[in-house]
């Protein structure tokens, strides 16, 4: 549509609405007519007013309704997910990944969040969902550049992004570590057959050892061989982190799989304070009686000091005895049943899991130990902690406890974000896929975050699956030609998590 300035034989100008969209001219609209060069003027910014409204809002012509409908249609140019993008890239930019100028870079993030899979079938989802079209091997190269560039970054953007929700105290941390199997039958130097924490150890394996902050948020990472004990990761991650940010008062907190005695002198050497769960039926002989002697009510606990550094906090807790026993009855019921049934064998009796409390009656005959379960049955509702910090004991206690975020960070990582099974063979390739899902993670820990924050019901998981049903509608209009891109909102869900982060 345009204007024409149509000047008459009596020398009045008439302004006029001319549509061409159709090869041909025709009149739409007059708007009037004169011959003074004021009311010209105002004609015809009334004529531009008038074709902006039109633009705005098509009067359908409803006795042609089924045209103009296939008209639409045939116009739209593409259907495409837009909720991940306007949910998660604002969080990915919010965090302040976009300092990282590459889109690839954050496609890879989101997929990793929406639609985990092998980065074949990732080309696939982007060009199905986001018309985005990349070669496999386009994305192969890039994770060979993404090794050499992006791991200290994106960590660097991680760490002072907690600080700012911290307001830049952070003095604790919490460090574990998890295995990571290949669908293959070879190792290398990396990739070694080890005790795996999937159950899969006749896969080779990776060691990913990450270290958290209070609530969970990711600060750190590395990996390791796959036959590395766990207990001598810790170090190197937390002294490499320490360094990096001058840190000087650093607490670190830990299970007891990750102790020995050699790391805790390393710890005390190096001036960190810890707080590390205790195996405290191994403890000595004149610990463990004082132990079994604190007769704890439920909530709690008691001090024992261990040499001049180190406190053993002991708790003691009704619903943990109550399910210490309970998955102990499980597991003798399983042994009488085998009992029974003549299945077991000499080489059952051994110290692996509830075989411990079986004995064998002359040369034949296998039976229950009772004296054993008797003495298992007085430490249930006990846990312990060592520590060389001066905090109370329940101060202690609370602390460790946070320790269960890094675990659920590792079960988020393999089940939703399915870090796992690897499938690249490239060392710089897997450091690469674990460089990706360690922003997924921190992109998917600031989701949870915010909607906490704005007190909504909604889990991480049903807000992003909210997120993928909503598209956008790219059309071009049948008349104008012009291409116009709408995000449509159908459902109430989709409407109030549009209008609780604002897109």
């Amino acid at each position: 549509m345009f204007l024409r300035r149509k000047k008459n034989k009596s020398g009045v100008i008439s302004v006029q609405v001319i549509d061409k969209s159709t090869g041909r001219y025709r009149l739409l609209k007059t708007i009037g007519s004169s011959s003074e060069a004021s009311e010209i003027n105002d004609l015809v910014l009334r004529g531009e007013e008038w074709i902006k409204n039109q633009r705005r809002q098509v009067e359908l012509d409803f006795q042609n309704e089924h045209k103009v409908f296939s008209d639409f249609i045939n116009g739209i140019q593409r259907i495409d997910v837009a909720g991940t993008e306007l949910l998660l890239g604002k969080l990915f930019d919010d965090i302040g990944f976009n300092k990282i100028k590459d889109d690839l870079f954050k496609r890879l993030v989101l997929a990793r969040l929406c639609f985990p899979s092998s980065k074949l079938k990732t080309t696939e989802l982007l060009e199905r969902y986001h018309s985005f079209g990349i070669d496999v091997d386009v994305i192969y190269r890039y994770m060979d550049k993404l090794f050499n560039t992006q791991k200290q970054i994106v960590q660097d953007i991680s760490y002072q992004h907690t600080l700012k929700i911290f307001d830049s105290q952070l003095s604790i941390v919490f460090y574990d570590v998890t295995t990571l199997y290949f669908e293959i039958d070879n190792e290398d130097e990396l990739r070694k057959t080890g005790f795996s924490k999937d159950g899969k150890h006749q896969h080779p394996q990776i060691v990913l050892g990450l270290l958290v902050s209070l609530d969970g948020y990711p600060l750190a990472y590395d990996l390791f061989e796959g036959n590395k004990f766990e207990g001598h990761t810790m170090l190197p991650v937390i002294e490499a982190f320490k360094e990096k940010y001058k840190l000087t008062q650093l607490v670190i907190v830990a299970d007891s799989g990750l102790m020995s005695n050699e790391n805790i002198e390393q710890l005390n050497d190096k001036g960190y304070e810890y707080i590390l769960g205790a195996r405290i039926k191994n403890e000595s002989a004149d610990i463990t009686k004082k132990i079994l002697n604190l007769k704890l009510k439920n909530g709690a606990c008691a001090i024992i000091k261990k040499g001049k550094r180190m406190r053993l906090i002991v708790s003691y807790s009704t619903s943990r005895a109550k399910k210490d026993k309970a998955n102990r009855d499980k597991g003798i019921r399983k042994l009488e049943k085998q009992i029974q049934s003549g299945r077991l064998t000499k080489t059952q009796i051994n110290n692996k899991g509830y075989n411990k409390f079986l004995k064998l009656e002359g040369e034949i005959k296998i039976s229950i130990d009772q004296d054993k379960l008797k003495a298992a049955s007085k430490w249930d509702g006990l846990k312990g902690y060592n520590t060389n910090t001066k905090l109370s004991g329940q101060k202690i206690i609370e602390n460790y406890k946070h320790l269960w975020r890094i675990e659920k960070a590792f079960r988020i990582s393999k089940t939703d974000l399915k870090i796992r099974p690897i499938f690249h063979r490239l060392e710089r390739r897997i450091q690469a896929h674990i460089c990706i899902a360690f922003v997924a993670y921190k992109v998917y820990k600031e989701l949870e975050r915010q909607l906490k924050e704005k007190k909504s019901e909604l889990s991480p998981e049903r807000a992003i699956d909210i997120a993928k049903a909503i598209y956008s509608i790219n059309v071009v209009t049948p008349l104008n030609k012009e291409h116009i891109t709408k995000v449509v909102l159908l459902t109430v869900e989709q409407k109030n998590l549009a209008a609780l982060f604002h897109f």
